[in-house]
């Protein structure tokens, strides 16, 4: 028996008449939603001293965001899905630009929680984008397109982490909002004028009960991992969160399986092309956010340890640079082989490179060269692999079903990350004396970065080839 795909709606067949305004457009909103997420961190300390609050406190600035993007991003992606993209990204940007704009006017620690927790919402800004290209740019241009857009998950990361030292010594961190606040407004301008309403939809209804599931498996995973560290591996509290996190998830996979029209399809889960590249998603988030945490912490350790290359923050930021260049490189580069070579043979190839980049620098990381050797190698491969990622996910969902599921690989590498921060501070802590975190610290932590990425190696190894069209 064949089972027909769920027909699909348009509310017209035009195409845009400027389709790399239209890209741009996006691309500067995925790129200032993934700053965001980093842009904050190198600046916890200084924002601490500001608000007269403790540095453990703000640290719930960067737990707020994570959970609101994890809880938001899957509903979000179904929505575009359902309603169309066009209209529910417009929704998601307004929601990131009423959080940003409460972020940059807040001067209390409970104001500035609101605002990340707002901005948290536009998670689902690339998975929706992802589909809008897929939708309406011609199809030789989509390839190109979408690995430009997949660079930006890493990219943006790290150049946020790049920026967030001189931005806030030369101006002030009210600034890591407004700057971002007013290339937001810049790009929902664009996308306002320049997409069309022709988006794909999938008549249908949220499966709320499926929602709420989700979410709360996510808040407890997550709230649990960032901060087990604080409050104890072994605390009541933490177990009874990575419990809430099993039977919530476990109910969520239940129910969604009953339902007639599910959150999320789990039938597609269970596709090669699906859980693999997922896991692949969750090691690379392991891995990314595992350098911005890494490399300039060891970066801005005194020379007097014999490991520390004595740093300050800005230029610490910049040893991320390279990498933050090569991923905007060879994301497109990736995207524009695609059809010579299919998404495997180039994901093999970027989870190799990124797995060679950590190797070194766990095997070697005394000296300037030998850091930017292992950026580069790193940020080269996570390039030619996140791109490759996203067409190798496409190629195995229909256009239906785009954006819910990139938003769930969008969220599998933020709870990859979560792992990732968590399992590093932890091993951080773990190899501290007197304050100061020992060489064997980061050297574990490089080694758990390779680790990820062998996985997924293993993972991108099993993946289906697919068919690369000829020139």
């Amino acid at each position: 028996m064949v089972t027909e795909l769920p027909r699909t709606a348009k509310t017209s067949s035009s195409r845009p008449s400027r389709p790399m305004f239209v890209f741009a457009c996006l691309a500067l909103a995925g790129l200032v939603f993934a700053m965001l997420q980093s842009l904050i961190s190198p600046a916890l300390p200084v924002i601490a001293d500001a608000l007269d609050t403790a540095t453990a406190d703000v640290g719930w600035l960067v737990t707020a965001y994570l959970l609101a993007a994890a809880i938001a991003t899957p509903i979000a992606g179904r929505l575009g899905d359902i309603f169309g993209r066009r209209r529910v990204l417009l929704i998601v940007l307004a929601l990131l630009i009423c959080g940003t704009l409460i972020a940059a006017l807040s001067d209390s620690l409970p104001v500035l929680l609101t605002g990340r927790a707002i901005q948290g919402c536009g998670g689902a800004v690339l998975p929706l984008a992802f589909g809008i290209v897929r939708d309406e740019l011609p199809k030789e241009r989509v390839g190109f397109a979408i690995g430009l857009l997949s660079s930006l998950l890493g990219s943006g990361a790290a150049l946020g982490s790049v920026l967030a030292g001189p931005i806030v010594d030369q101006l002030s961190w009210h600034w890591l909002f407004w700057i971002p606040l007013i290339l937001l407004l810049l790009a929902t301008a664009g996308i306002v004028y320049g997409v069309p309403r022709s988006a794909s939809r999938t008549p249908s209804s949220i499966h709320w009960t499926g929602a709420i599931l989700l979410s709360a498996g996510l808040v407890c995973l997550l709230l649990a991992l960032s901060k087990g560290a604080a409050w104890g591996w072994s605390s009541i509290t933490v177990l009874a969160l990575f419990g809430g996190a099993a039977l919530s998830l476990t109910a969520w996979a239940v129910a969604e399986r009953r339902a007639k029209e599910p959150l999320v399809d789990t039938r597609l889960l269970v596709r090669r092309g699906v859980w693999t590249t997922n896991t692949i998603g969750l090691a690379f988030g392991v891995a990314t956010f595992g350098s911005t945490l890494l490399i300039p912490f060891l970066l801005q350790l005194p020379v007097e340890t014999g490991y520390g290359l004595g740093r300050s923050v800005s230029e610490s930021g910049l040893y991320l640079l390279p990498a933050t260049i090569a991923m905007i490189i060879f994301a497109p580069v990736s995207g524009a082989l695609h059809r010579y070579f299919g998404a495997k043979y180039l994901l093999v190839a970027g989870t190799g490179m990124a797995l060679t980049g950590f190797t070194s620098l766990a095997l070697a990381h005394a000296t300037t060269w030998q850091m930017l050797t292992g950026v580069c190698l790193m940020g080269i491969g996570i390039g030619l692999a996140s791109s490759a990622m996203t067409n190798a996910l496409l190629a195995a969902v229909p256009p239906t079903q785009s954006s819910a599921a990139t938003s769930l690989n969008a969220l599998a590498r933020t709870i990859g990350g979560s792992i990732g921060t968590a399992a590093l501070a932890a091993v951080l802590a773990a190899n501290t004396t007197a304050g100061v975190p020992a060489e064997a610290g980061f050297t574990y932590g490089f080694w758990i970065c390779a680790g990820a990425l062998a996985a997924a190696l293993v993972s991108a190894l099993v993946l289906p080839a697919d068919r690369p069209r000829s020139h």
